[in-house]
């Protein structure tokens, strides 16, 4: 059976954390402003229907072909 031979240190443990600290900050960021542009409706990456002031779907915006 394999074991591992030496214990993490703490400090190592920290960093690992932190690290996926960070990318959870970020992904969370995002998320915030796209919820932001698209409440004040200045989303340029989706598109909207609205009829009588209701919303009826969120679709992507299509991406352009290079």
């Amino acid at each position: 059976m394999v074991v591992p031979k030496k214990r993490t240190s703490i400090s190592k443990k920290r960093i690992r954390k932190n690290i996926w600290k960070r990318k959870v900050y970020w992904a969370a960021v995002k998320v915030f402003s796209l919820a932001k542009s698209l409440s004040t409706g200045n989303s340029k990456s989706f598109f909207v229907r609205q009829i009588n002031n209701q919303t009826l779907d969120l679709k992507p915006a299509p991406l352009n072909k290079i």
